[in-house]
């Protein structure tokens, strides 16, 4: 039996998961023993060896578990909570008191399987969200299709994926559109509509159409499988108070045979030296820390939050300042049309035609929005001919038979066309002309998230001292998206030396910092803060792997949820502590004044060891409310 914080690593055969059904019916045996005793005392009164001779069998069948594993740890020179039990239970059986002993190593044993159960179902709230991965894909051929094992899939592998199928590997889609529920990746409820040169994850599920998709990154190499990888490696870190406990626990059992042997000494009751041996095994209060840094990691993983460490995620309980980088993070990355100016005596639908179209090829973030808006409006673009594009100036193509040229105002200049720059407060701007006649301007600007404002707001509920934004942006652009959502302080026209050397001044004022970035250009930034956190981490293994939290999606409303995660999992070791430590003391004390006897003891163990356990439970459910409003 194991009950120190490596339970996980030591147990042996009491408490590994293998062996664990083993183990239950190796208990039923020994306590069908243990109560014909019982019942022998009662149906046979003047026969009484017939009871005796049961129990006995019935305390060494339940002995030897407990017995084994204190023998293995004496072997490897190790001195453990095992051994407490173990002299308790041979006391007890030494004495003759076969029914004491066989009902102590019963509760004992069932304190055991309780754990492993514990343990072994926060295991699998976390693999539930991560073993989502099919058996099988349905993989095309030159001669039509074939149903394979989706593990022998490799990159560049075409696969269809139908209605109601799980993706088997990451990858994009090459034809077809549907709607997946990706909630298993990024945390968010909300299904997301998907169509050609989309990326789909494995795991994330497949609603509504059929697709093909060409397979990018299969296995392990898929954003689940370095998920799974990330969240099964954090389980298995420990909190500075977990490595305490380990450090001082070798003094612990020495110290209660101490007390143990006085307490004979002094009364000569065995009854209370065992009832004080089976009290002083902490179960619960070793349990206290895992039990809730585990159920924490659970419903962190399933919000979409990787967390490498668990000290990570205790850690953000102790944040006072959060650092914003602007661009992908508090905005979309993504450029949506904010204004039409057209000329005097031309329409706006006449600018975004002739606009839309001859940008109509370019990859360019401003292309992207004027055809976005051209598709809203309706608006049939032209398709352009001779096409030329112009990195950093703009393009130009024939449109219908007349020239368009749509780039920066000096551009259009130098081709003789007469443009005027104007006040464009912050905004990007597109000078479009047809045949050397000016048409008008398009302004641009980066969206902000809509939950933005929202998540600061939470933030600073929370008692988030100071909530900054640094972007290599200009000053315009920055002080209209701090306004829109009410960041007070904010700098622009940061180099990325100039990010971190802010970050550092916050620190050196006291504070506790996150700073919060997309993993690939805020990297220094996000090394610099007290703890970095990524955003929209699927799909990328930079930012994965760029800083100690990730959050797969761009939802920044999971930081206040992290905020209130980690505080809540703070105050849920405290009380598993308080609540160990109480039932330690009251134990300890009841044993030695004779209020306790052994078999009450052992029971009290186990509620004590399952008070902290469900006490750990509330925590896989955090967030849910999350989910209703997404």
């Amino acid at each position: 039996m194991q009950t120190h914080s490596h339970a996980h690593k030591h147990t042996g055969a009491c408490c590994d998961h293998e062996v664990a059904p083993r183990l239950f019916l190796w208990i039923c045996i020994g306590t069908a023993f243990v109560v014909n005793a019982y019942l022998a005392d009662w149906l046979y009164k003047l026969n009484a060896p017939v009871g005796e001779v049961s129990a006995a069998i019935g305390a060494i069948i339940l002995m030897l578990p407990i017995l084994r594993t204190a023998l293995r740890d004496l072997r490897r020179g190790e001195i453990r909570m095992n051994e407490l039990v173990t002299i308790a239970v041979l006391a007890a059986f030494v004495q003759g008191d076969f029914r004491t002993a066989g009902v102590v190593a019963f509760f004992m044993l069932i304190s055991v399987v309780i754990e492993t159960r514990s343990a072994e179902g926060a295991h699998a709230a976390i693999e539930g969200l991560i073993r989502l991965t099919p058996t099988n894909a349905c993989r095309l051929i030159a001669t039509g299709e074939e149903i394979i094992p989706a593990d022998q899939l490799h990159a560049g592998d075409r696969v269809r994926i139908l209605p109601g199928d799980n993706v088997p590997a990451d990858g994009t889609i090459q034809t077809g559109k549907t709607t997946l529920n990706e909630a298993t990746i990024t945390g968010e409820s909300l299904p997301r509509d998907k169509g050609p040169q989309d990326e789909v994850f494995a795991g994330t599920q497949n609603l509504t159409g059929a697709i093909v998709i060409v397979v990018t990154r299969v296995g392990a190499d898929t954003t689940l499988g370095r998920a799974r990888e990330l969240i099964l490696a954090a389980e298995q870190t420990r909190l500075p108070l977990m490595r305490i406990i380990d450090r001082y626990i070798g003094y612990y059992t020495p110290a209660v045979l101490m007390i143990a042997g006085l307490v004979w000494f002094f009364t000569g009751d065995w009854n209370r030296v065992i009832a004080l041996l089976v009290t002083a095994c902490p179960c619960a209060l070793i349990l206290a820390t895992p039990s809730a840094m585990v159920a924490a990691l659970s419903a962190a993983a399933r919000m979409g939050i990787l967390v490498k460490d668990v000290a990570d995620l205790e850690a953000a309980a102790r944040l006072t300042a959060f650092v914003f980088d602007k661009t992908g993070t508090l905005t979309t990355g993504q450029l949506g049309v904010a204004r039409l100016a057209p000329a005097t005596g031309v329409q706006p639908s006449e600018l975004l035609l002739a606009a839309g179209s001859a940008e109509r090829f370019s990859k360019h973030p401003a292309a992207l929005a004027l055809v976005a808006l051209a598709k809203e409006a309706n608006l049939t673009l032209i398709e352009p001919q001779d096409f030329r594009e112009e990195p950093g100036q703009g393009v130009v193509a024939t449109v219908a038979g007349a020239k368009v040229f749509s780039g920066r105002a000096t551009w259009l200049q130098t081709h003789g066309i007469p443009v005027t720059e104007v006040d464009t407060e912050g905004l990007s701007v597109i000078f479009v002309a047809q045949n050397g006649r000016y048409l008008g301007w398009v302004g641009l600007q980066d969206q902000v998230r809509p939950e933005a404002a929202t998540a600061l707001k939470e933030l600073a509920e929370l008692n988030i001292k100071r909530l900054a934004m640094v972007t290599g942006d200009r000053a315009s652009v920055a002080t209209r998206v701090a306004g829109e959502i009410g960041c007070k302080e904010f700098q622009a026209e940061c180099l990325p030396q100039q990010k971190v050397e802010f970050v550092n001044a916050v620190k050196a004022a006291g504070y506790q910092v996150a700073v919060i970035g997309d993993g690939v250009n805020d990297a220094p930034a996000l090394a610099a803060g007290d703890t970095g956190i990524a955003m929209g981490a699927a799909g990328s293994d930079v930012a994965i792997h760029s800083a100690k939290i990730a959050l797969m999606s761009n939802d920044l409303r999971r930081l206040p949820f992290l905020i209130r995660l980690s505080r809540g999992a703070r105050t849920v070791i405290y009380q598993n502590l308080g609540i160990g430590a109480l039932f330690i003391v009251v134990g300890l004390t009841a044993s030695g004044l004779g209020l306790l006897n052994p078999i009450v003891a052992a029971m009290l163990h186990n509620v004590g060891s399952l008070i902290v356990v469900f006490n750990s439970a509330r925590l896989i459910r955090a967030g849910e409310e999350l989910d209703q409003k997404s």
